[in-house]
């Protein structure tokens, strides 16, 4: 008895200790902690009790029953069974999958060289503001983003002037949103032209912690700037690439159905259409909450199951990994 009590009273102790700790933390960075709780409220309301909702992903959803409590009939994987085998399923799989592919392939390393051009710059007044000019499509509205989009497409517009200038499609004024083999080039392009200078944010960032001696040292050794790029500006930058392309992968099939459904029509449905609008269409315009809840958690699925190979990937290959 003497020795279980000597051992439960340093836990104790210890336990005693990090409470006080914590309270006297909590005490002194008050306002630190004041100004989380809109933070964590925003994830609690809209992140983690939306998650309850799930279970209409299994069950026959019935709004006056609701998706919690007694007479709910479960189906178990009927919706993803129906999902699956449906009609539009390899459609929008796919169609998730190219734009996914496209935008991973194209609109992923865009801010990584646009941030080491900006870091070449040595005019500090042009540089700040090329970066300011680069960053104002991010923060404008995806509806209006949509009709400059539009806009710049139609018969007409500064893009479909330029390809009937080029002579393409016989030197014919067209819209270039009707066109199917063109959807995926401008929603990739616009990607890019959106978010590259935000995403060069984190670049320059990592560029700016990576020690100036080494420059210094490789100038010395005779060393020009492509060089010094490829030998020290790139493997600095590595682990912050590596992190954010885990990142990437784990949003791979979460295409946007709101950029979607503002410019996709009838005549590009066939290449345009993809998970989330399908969901949108299912969920929302037909009231079908409990099979659009199915497919959005297959979705979500294969997401998480993406972060986690490319996680257990790059931990064994490059010893960077999120977790």
């Amino acid at each position: 008895m003497a020795g279980k009590t000597e051992k439960v009273a340093p836990v104790q102790k210890e336990r005693k200790w990090t409470i006080r700790a914590v309270r006297r933390d909590i005490k002194m960075n008050w306002q630190i902690y004041l100004l989380a709780i809109p933070i964590l409220a925003y994830f609690i309301v809209f992140n983690y009790i939306p998650m309850a909702g799930l279970a209409m992903a299994f069950q026959k959803y019935d709004m006056k029953k609701g998706f919690i409590g007694a007479g709910i009939e479960w189906v178990g994987f009927q919706w993803f069974v129906e999902f699956v085998s449906g009609p539009f399923f390899w459609r929008t799989f796919r169609n998730t999958f190219l734009i996914s592919f496209y935008s991973l392939l194209f609109s992923f390393p865009m801010p990584v060289i646009f941030a080491l051009m900006l870091n070449e710059v040595k005019n500090t007044y042009f540089k700040k503001t090329i970066q300011t000019m680069s960053y104002l499509p991010y923060f404008i509205s995806m509806v209006v983003i949509c009709g400059l989009i539009k806009d710049f497409c139609e018969v007409g517009g500064m893009l479909s002037t330029l390809v009937q200038t080029l002579g393409a499609y016989g030197g014919v004024a067209t819209s270039l949103l009707e066109k199917k083999e063109l959807f995926r080039v401008i929603y990739v392009g616009s990607d890019i032209w959106q978010g590259i200078g935000f995403g060069s944010i984190i670049y320059l960032a990592a560029l700016s912690s990576i020690d100036q001696e080494l420059y210094e040292a490789a100038v010395i050794d005779g060393a020009g700037r492509w060089k010094q790029t490829w030998h020290i500006t790139l493997p600095g930058i590595a682990p912050t690439i590596i992190i954010m392309l885990i990142m990437r992968m784990g949003s791979l099939f979460s295409v946007g159905f709101e950029k979607i459904i503002l410019l996709y029509n009838d005549l590009t449905m066939e290449v345009a259409d993809v998970i989330s609008s399908y969901v949108y269409r299912i969920g929302i315009q037909q009231t079908r909450y409990d099979y659009s809840a199915a497919v959005g958690l297959f979705n979500s699925v294969i997401n998480f199951s993406l972060l986690i190979i490319t996680n257990a990937i790059s931990r064994k290959v490059s010893e960077t990994s999120l977790f």
